[in-house]
């Protein structure tokens, strides 16, 4: 006679959710339920195991050795439950009415934007969202399938993606600030100087190993706030060179001169969350993507070929 399960997907989402949450009152404001049902939900869930999962201590709930196991194994299941869904819904629609692709700030737009505009013709009316991230925000949004295509610094294992692009990180102060003409400063010298970070956009940022990090730092959202705010001749950021030409040119924005490590490349790449289950609009999309990258490195070859006199 074949198993079946004592217990239910909502079940385990609700438990993992009290967990999230950091407690039933909390995790009820989230699932707009009622605390008592989800005591209730959590108590026959260990009933029914015959295993304890959770122990409260004060108002708190705590997770006992055997339900960080059970937690964690559940995590996979509903995951699954949620890509087979997901699956099924992309197989009765067919064509994604909404696609949703995140994009690392440093990652220059303009290529997804020749990418969108060979896009459009094509869409069947797909919206299309694009969500700026940053650092480790974009591997929370890999991590939890939370776009369809994803543009990242860092491919994280398990996944494969198709190299972009390489941006190229400076060290940049405004023509006002007194580091302006400096040469050849070393990094301790600059570890005291206010530094303008931009702002990690996960739900629970990592400080990323690296990166010179200043004790006094003031914190952006993007590299063009950063920007203004050296031009005022205050602190100094590692800025994407493509961010920064306009300044270098009108004199507004200098390069530091460190004497060493003074550049840092980011390689961006492509990769689907959900390779498995990707719709066909994103991977038109793609498709589109990788081809603006293409003829881009196709004319700077027919231009290196001219230049050559080949």
């Amino acid at each position: 006679m074949p198993y079946r399960p004592k217990t239910t997907i909502e079940q385990w989402r609700i438990l993992q959710a009290v967990v999230d949450a950091g407690g039933y009152a909390q995790a009820a404001d989230l699932l707009n339920k009622s605390q008592s049902s989800l005591n209730h939900a959590v108590a026959k869930l260990q009933s029914m195991l015959g295993v304890e999962l959770l122990e409260v201590k004060g108002r708190k709930a705590f997770l006992t050795e055997a339900g960080e196991v059970m937690l964690r194994r559940s995590r996979m299941v509903t995951q699954q439950i949620e890509d087979l869904e997901r699956l099924a819904d992309t197989i009765d629609k067919g064509w994604e009415p909404e696609i949703r692709i995140a994009v690392e700030l440093a990652y220059p737009k303009h290529y997804l934007y020749q990418a969108l505009l060979k896009f459009y013709p094509q869409s069947r009316g797909s919206r299309v969202q694009i969500i700026d991230s940053v650092l480790t925000g974009t591997a929370e949004i890999i991590r939890d399938k939370s776009a369809d295509l994803v543009i990242t610094g860092q491919v994280p294992k398990g996944h494969l993606g198709e190299p972009l692009y390489v941006t190229r990180f400076i060290p940049v102060v405004g023509s006002k600030h007194p580091l302006a003409d400096h040469s050849k400063l070393d990094l301790a010298e600059l570890s005291q100087q206010l530094q303008i970070v931009i702002r990690d956009t996960a739900q629970k940022p990592q400080e990323q190993g690296g990166w010179l990090k200043s004790e006094q730092r003031w914190t952006v959202d993007n590299f063009y706030e950063a920007i203004e705010i050296l031009q005022l001749g205050l602190g100094f950021c590692w800025l994407p060179d493509y961010t920064v030409q306009t300044g270098l040119k009108d004199g507004s924005l200098k390069v530091l001169q460190l004497g060493s490590g003074g550049e840092k490349l980011a390689p961006m790449a492509l990769l689907s969350p959900y390779e498995e289950q990707l719709g066909p609009g994103s991977k038109l999309l793609r498709q589109c993507l990788l081809a603006a990258h293409q003829s881009e490195q196709n004319r700077e070859n027919l231009c290196t070929i001219n230049s050559s006199g080949t």
